[in-house]
Parts: C-alpha cells; sequence; structure tokens
C-alpha cells in the first residue's frame, strides 16, 4: 500500500488552503474524527460513534519497573540480543512492533506517530498488537486507522499523542504560548521542548522517538535506554525491510532536530536522577556524548 493514498494529499492542501497555517493540522483529524475529554470521559469519536477510549499516562507508569526502553527500527536491532529485556520494559516504536511476541514477548507499549505507517504496515499491526496491548497513538494515526478499520480500536488501550505546539481542536501555539505552559521546558533558542506532563501534549521532533521519550521518562525510575535509535545510518533498510522495498525515512534530515531535543531531555532527566543508556554502536547519539554499552550485543559465537 502507498505512504498515503491520494485523497488525503488533497485534503492536506485543502485544509492549510483555506483554514492557514495556524489551523492546518486540522487535516490530522478531519472528517470524522472527534476526541472528547472531560473530567468524567474520555474518549475517540468517528463520525458521532465512540471506537475507543483513552488512557491517561498513569497507565503506562503503572505498568513499568526501574528502566523503560525506546525500541527503534534502525538496522542495528539486527545485531541485538533482546532476550534479556526486562518483561513489559520496551516501548516499540513503528516497525519495532514486529519484535512484539516474538523476541520481545510483552511490551510496555507500541508508539506510532506517523500515518503514513499506517497506509503501510496495516497488517503489520493487526498481526503484532495484541488484544488489551498499550498504544500511544497520535491523531492522525487514529484517524487513519478509523477511515480503514475503526473496530480494530475497540479493544486496545489508548494514549494520545497530541501535539504541543499543535494541539487538537485548537490553534498552533506560538513560543510565547509555551512559554505560558507550567509543564513545558524549552531550550534557550525555544526550538527544542519537552512536556513534564505528555497527557496534555509532548513535543513532536522529527521521531516518534522523541515524543515517547517524553512519556517514558515520566514513567522511569532510574534509566531510560534507546536501542535500534540509529538516526546516522536512516538511508539503510530498517531491520524489518529488504533492500529492494524500504520506506522513505526522513530522520537523517532531521537529525539535528531530533538531537537537540534528546538533549534537553538528558538534561532534565539527569535532574531527575534517571540517566540515559544508549545500546546502538552506530547511533548518531554516540557524536554527542551519550555513550554505548554493549549490554544486547550478540556475542560472537563460540
Amino acid at each position: 500500500m502507498a505512504d498515503r493514498p491520494w485523497h488525503r494529499s488533497l485534503i492536506k492542501s485543502g485544509v492549510r488552503l483555506f483554514l492557514g497555517g495556524s489551523r492546518a493540522h486540522v487535516q490530522d483529524w478531519f472528517p470524522g474524527l472527534s476526541i472528547v475529554r472531560s473530567q468524567n470521559v474520555s474518549e475517540v469519536l468517528y463520525r458521532g460513534v465512540k471506537v475507543a477510549s483513552l488512557a491517561g499516562m498513569d497507565r503506562l507508569r503503572e505498568r513499568c519497573g526501574d528502566a523503560v526502553y525506546i525500541v527503534g527500527s534502525g538496522p542495528s536491532i539486527r545485531d541485538n540480543d533482546l532476550s534479556d529485556l526486562e518483561f513489559r520494559s520496551a516501548i516499540l516504536l513503528n516497525g519495532a512492533i514486529r519484535l512484539s511476541g516474538d523476541t520481545i514477548s510483552e511490551p510496555l507499549a507500541i508508539a506510532v506517530e506517523d500515518e503514513r505507517f499506517v497506509w503501510r504496515h496495516l497488517d503489520m499491526l493487526r498481526e503484532k498488537v495484541a488484544p488489551g496491548s498499550l498504544c500511544l497513538f497520535s491523531v492522525a494515526v487514529l484517524r487513519a486507522l478509523c477511515e480503514i478499520d475503526k473496530s480494530w480500536l475497540a479493544d486496545k488501550t489508548i494514549i494520545l499523542i497530541d501535539d504541543i505546539r499543535k494541539p487538537y481542536g485548537a490553534r498552533r501555539r506560538s513560543v510565547d504560548d509555551l512559554k505560558k505552559l507550567q509543564y513545558v521546558r524549552l531550550d534557550a533558542e525555544g526550538s527544542a521542548g519537552f512536556s513534564l506532563s505528555p497527557d496534555r501534549g509532548v513535543f513532536l521532533g522529527g521521531s516518534v522517538a522523541v515524543s515517547a521519550l517524553q512519556f517514558a521518562l515520566y514513567c522511569a525510575k532510574h534509566q531510560v535506554g534507546f536501542l535500534g535509535i540509529d538516526i546516522s545510518n536512516a538511508g539503510e533498510p530498517r531491520f524489518y525491510e529488504t533492500a529492494g522495498d524500504t520506506a522513505f525515512s526522513g530522520i537523517a534530515r532531521a537529525e539535528a532536530r531530533i538531537i537537540e531535543h534528546l538533549v534537553l531531555a538528558r538534561q532534565i532527566a539527569a535532574e531527575r536522577g534517571v540517566s540515559f543508556v544508549n545500546y546502538s554502536p552506530v547511533s548518531a547519539l554516540l557524536k554527542y556524548d551519550f555513550g554505548y554499552d554493549d549490554r544486547f550485543a550478540l556475542k560472537p559465537q563460540a
């Protein structure tokens, strides 16, 4: 299946043309999706019918232990032995969902932010995401899933990834708007941010790893680990792809944006006594003093 159907590209262009840049993100939920969040009710509706309930981030925290691992789909995953990963400790990003139920018996959660992954890999989601799974999904991902198969969401536990800069149901926020939010930390330039309350929105930073990290740091007691967060080799096939069938990745182009968010997050983690550990020997994180730990490296055969 194509990365995005042609009608979505038309809607994206049309919404921007008619509503302008400050409300262009309306295309994420138009048409049909609505999200209701109040003191008593948190749910997702599609064309007026409830398709899923929304859970709070505490559902994530109550499931996890001392460490949370953010597992991406970078090629380095092929050289990892993940059998030693603690039960319910991994947040699987995009194609790393393929590890669920096999290499990783049960993840802490899965996270998908870009609707193009849904259009391209719906079969993987259907096969690998078990009923009751905790799913971190963006507004656009929820709408795409509803367009294709709204019943699929019914037995999943959904936690919303809401873009704090372009929130559901509201105009785009300026840097000045963000500075007024007590649960937000910005870097000196205002280009990178971190949400201390992911339920109220997270900063999107060029990779779903940035969003997942804000949830992970809310939950983790001692450590956040990074597996398959390579960034540097984004032009190569992901661990589940082949050379002849590789989806476009903008990760390499977004490297600076991703890193500035991770560096800010590392500062906040240090204040909380939480360490960041990189388990990819080829990650761009190495250039920014994240170090490397070979705990999960495949051991050579005797």
